[in-house]
């Protein structure tokens, strides 16, 4: 029997009033029943102090601390549960309930996200800004739906940049024949094929493959080339920033929308709100991280010809990747967007 309610029939049973009393305070001082806070799995591919990581971590305090601690975000990292692609999936069978994965991964699940790794196609943060969080964005995100996602917002994985171990890259030419590691992508293998390159899409980490000789270079954000000590296997860096690229912030619609409607706007708030934060952390470390690469030895180029590597990509907008009717319209609303002040 419940220690409370043996304290309850022995009130009952009291008569002298200072024993009443007593078990009346013993039974104030008991603690509350707390119930157990409900799990939220939420997976990313990347390592603690990664942008994707940064972002979960302060969705889960937020979370943690707007309700009260009665959501409790269980974080899986540094691919434990395998590439984007098999996190996605386990979102979308709701074996995982959030994940945040690079946009690129998506475009098999949601072609029309493929618009969005489109070269060139933001040339600031701040036009970034705009659009993604724009009516635009947002329609990108209600598209998840399609695929079983509910889009929470866009996070930040940054302008992607080339690196590489065999000659400096200031020129399109300079590419040819370099054997490029890229995301599961079709728009980053194509960016890549159209350059004259050797793109091979391959998950991530990819350390041990560039040490062995295995790639040559690869893409990727100051603050993963950084954080991942690619340094140590690569000799050259060109700023090329073809791609800015973002982090999808997503969860399992069907879960999602089985939740209370308070508990919805919830974690849509946080996850909005440690995506901006997270925006904001990332942009601060980037002189800092291209100057840790410096001083470790990268040779870096920062300013190769972009105007001719624009040129080069530009025929992938008629291309048969942007054939399919949602898109091309897509890639019209993003370019339309871009260009609207």
């Amino acid at each position: 029997m419940p220690f409370a309610h043996i304290l309850c029939r022995a009130i009952r049973c009291c008569t002298a009033p200072l024993v009443h009393l007593v078990c009346l305070l013993m039974l104030v001082a008991l603690p509350p029943h707390v119930s157990a806070a409900e799990d939220i799995t939420l997976a990313v591919v990347t390592k603690p102090g990664s942008a994707q990581y940064v972002c979960a971590e302060r969705f889960a305090q937020l979370l943690a601390e707007r309700s009260d601690k009665r959501f409790n975000v269980v974080l899986h990292h540094s691919a434990s549960l395998g590439t984007e692609t098999d996190i996605l999936q386990q979102v979308q069978l709701g074996a995982v309930q959030m994940a945040i994965v690079t946009t690129g991964t998506l475009d098999a699940f949601v072609p029309e996200m493929a618009a969005l790794d489109f070269p060139f196609l933001f040339t600031d943060t701040t036009t970034a800004d705009r659009v993604l969080d724009g009516p635009v964005g947002r329609g990108l995100l209600d598209r998840l739906s399609t695929a079983g996602f509910k889009g929470l917002h866009f996070s930040e994985n940054g302008f992607r940049h080339l690196t590489n171990s065999i000659r400096p890259v200031m020129t399109p030419d300079d590419v040819r024949g370099l054997k490029i590691r890229v995301m599961e992508s079709q728009v980053h293998r194509e960016l890549w094929r159209t350059l004259g390159a050797n793109p091979t899409p391959m998950g991530w980490p990819i350390y041990a493959e560039l040490q062995q000789g295995t790639l040559d270079g690869q893409e990727n954000p100051l603050w993963v080339i950084a954080e991942y000590r690619l340094n140590e296997v690569q000799k050259h860096l060109s700023l090329t920033g073809h791609v800015y690229s973002t982090h999808t912030d997503l969860a399992n619609l069907a879960w999602f929308e089985a939740l209370p409607a308070n508990d919805r706007r919830l974690l849509a708030s946080c996850m909005q709100d440690a995506a901006l934060w997270q925006r904001t952390w990332s942009r601060q470390r980037d002189a800092a991280y291209l100057e840790q690469l410096r001083t470790a030895g990268m040779q870096v180029i920062e300013r190769p010809d972009i105007a001719t590597f624009r040129q080069r990509v530009q025929p992938l907008s008629g291309s048969a990747l942007f054939e399919h009717k949602g898109v091309r319209k897509a890639l019209e609303d993003l370019m339309a967007a871009t260009r609207a002040r």
